[in-house]
């Protein structure tokens, strides 16, 4: 059992949780919590650190499992929440075939310089909720692989298919190259969201909390598209407003199906 909070692991997994670079570098990130260890998949799981006490509690969970015990004291000291569960992994970062994801008739969903873990979390959930084909996220977002953020994906993040741009300008017109429109949630749009044909394949364009789209991806889209508002606002929230053209895109492709079907 690991007492010391300078064991060698302990630094290292520590410096995974708190350093981004550290992320960076070494390709891995750490995943707290038993729901989330839960969803992890085997090939990407590295390393399995518990707690005393957790051990203890847990025997039947763990049976079978590679794992390191730590005292409670340290795992505490370890862990980036408040009330650790008492379980953390250090997991490889998954790797997405971009290709791949353009395949098929793809509903994907770009992501433009997103600063809230929280925002991220949700439409990583809502895209697997509505089926997307796979996330396209700036190089500027929050750290995806960051504990809040993971832990915001509810699991999402591993069934998601994800790369990261250096370019989103670039990557739309390759987009648009292989015959999928990219749609742009903007003020300026004329068209509601409602009225927009995501049937065929298409890619969701959602920018920054603040400041919205950048001039250069807007103008890069195939066509601008509003969610009407009334009252004073003038915006909403990303993640809702992902959520809403996610859903609208979903309700289409159902309907086409069930006719098809019928």
């Amino acid at each position: 059992m690991i007492t010391s909070a300078s064991n060698s692991r302990i630094k290292q997994v520590s410096a995974l949780v708190r350093k981004s670079r550290e992320r960076e570098e070494t390709g891995l990130f750490t995943a707290e919590g038993v729901r989330i260890f839960s969803e992890i998949p085997e090939n990407l799981l590295k390393e399995v650190y518990v707690s005393e006490s957790f051990e203890k509690e847990n025997q039947a969970f763990l049976a079978g499992r590679d794992y390191e015990t730590v005292s409670d004291s340290v795992f505490e000291k370890l862990c980036d929440t408040k009330t650790p569960q008492g379980i953390l992994a250090v997991v490889r970062k998954p790797e997405a075939d971009f290709q791949k994801m353009l395949s098929g008739n793809p509903l994907l969903v770009i992501l433009e310089d997103l600063q809230d873990p929280g925002n991220l979390g949700t439409i990583f959930r809502t895209a697997e909720g509505a089926g997307a084909s796979g996330i396209i996220l700036s190089g500027k977002c929050a750290d995806i692989y960051s504990p809040k953020c993971i832990r915001s994906t509810m699991g999402s993040v591993f069934r998601v298919p994800f790369v990261i741009s250096d370019d989103l300008t670039e990557t739309a017109e390759e987009l648009k190259k292989a015959g999928i429109r990219v749609l742009a949630a903007h003020l300026k749009g004329k068209v509601s969201y409602t009225r927009e044909d995501y049937r065929t394949g298409c890619a969701i364009c959602i920018g920054n909390e603040g400041r919205g789209l950048s001039d250069a991806l807007a103008g890069a889209a195939s066509a601008l598209v509003t969610i009407p508002m009334e009252g004073q606002l003038e915006s909403l929230n990303a993640a809702v407003a992902a959520a809403l053209l996610l859903y609208k895109a979903h309700e289409q492709r159902c309907e086409g199906e069930f006719i098809k079907r019928g």
